[in-house]
């Protein structure tokens, strides 16, 4: 629930609307081996961060070559800037490995959805040509 917290805090501030809420409770925190059921309204929370990181994503994605490249970080990571592959350890939007590699991009990749944005797309480009040639060899190998 703190990661969805702070990629909204992180979403709201780069769309300009930052404001602190009218009061200020602190999390629960839980120990590590309880989880926490998610709620309709963190259900929400999320659908409204997703869509304000991919309304980020359009501003360095070309229009026509979004489709392929939601499809990707769909099954990727959901659009989760805190996505880590238990097995592999590939994190971020676009499952960088190893994620250190996204620092190219800028020393905030470990959690600006802009940044993490930015290297996904240079990579697609310089591995596959484009998303479009990303989703293609996705659609073959469950993975890019």
């Amino acid at each position: 629930m703190t990661r969805l917290v702070l990629a909204a805090a992180i979403t709201a501030c780069a769309l300009g609307i930052c404001a602190a809420p009218a009061t200020a409770e602190p999390a629960p925190v839980l120990p590590a081996d309880q989880s926490i059921s998610v709620t309709p309204v963190a259900g929400l929370a999320f659908t409204l961060v997703r869509a304000g990181i991919k309304g980020m994503a359009l501003t360095i994605v070309p229009i026509h070559q979004f489709p392929a490249f939601d499809n990707v970080i769909t099954r990727e990571s959901g659009w989760d800037v805190f996505a880590t592959n238990p097995s592999s350890g590939a994190y971020g939007i676009g499952q960088a490995l190893p994620p250190e590699k996204m620092r190219t991009h800028g020393i905030d990749w470990r959690f600006n959805p802009m940044t993490q944005i930015r290297w996904t797309y240079d990579y697609m480009v310089d591995r596959y040509g484009s998303p479009e040639g990303a989703w293609a060899f996705w659609q073959e190998h469950h993975w890019y």
